[in-house]
């Protein structure tokens, strides 16, 4: 078993890798430029390692693109081989990365925050205290109360 460092060189060596020959080495069309690695992760046995992805575009450039990466797997992982050097060149395994879903999901709640707070601050605006404005005594006031002077003595 590799340790944790050996593995996360491993994983930063692939995630180069596999960007570059997309860029430069794979004419496939379905791939082109709108195909981005945004993480690899490597088992503790450096066996297999999954490849994060991302892909601008609707969900037929998607599915085309993960095709396009099923297709040029055995290609990048000749490519990993060539670079890593290691008795076993590790499998591959392209999964799309749910992290735009994730931040579009998020950005969708803070705009509906956004108008909430909007909303609550329309009807607050011409809103007034249902008391006084400080509704917390004072000690002056306790003593105007008791009927007594500044010095301790009932006033005359």
């Amino acid at each position: 078993m590799a340790d944790n460092a050996r593995a996360k060189k491993l994983a930063d060596l692939i995630q180069v890798v596999v960007a570059e020959k997309l860029q430069r080495g794979i004419k496939d069309p379905r791939l082109g430029t709108h195909v981005t690695i945004t993480d690899t992760r490597v088992t503790g046995d450096l066996r297999e390692a999954t490849v994060f992805y991302t892909v601008y575009g609707d969900d037929e450039e998607r599915a085309s693109a993960a095709a396009g990466l099923e297709s040029a797997k055995g290609i990048l992982r000749s490519a990993v081989g060539a670079a890593a050097g290691t008795k076993f060149t590790p499998t591959l395994a392209f999964v799309a990365d749910a992290l735009p879903d994730n931040a579009k999901a998020i950005e969708d709640l803070l705009d509906r925050a956004r108008a909430s707070d909007a909303k609550v601050r329309e009807a607050s605006s011409g809103a007034r205290y249902a008391g006084d404005a400080d509704p917390y005594r004072k000690p002056e006031d306790e003593d105007d109360e008791s009927g007594e002077n500044g010095e301790g003595s009932p006033s005359a």
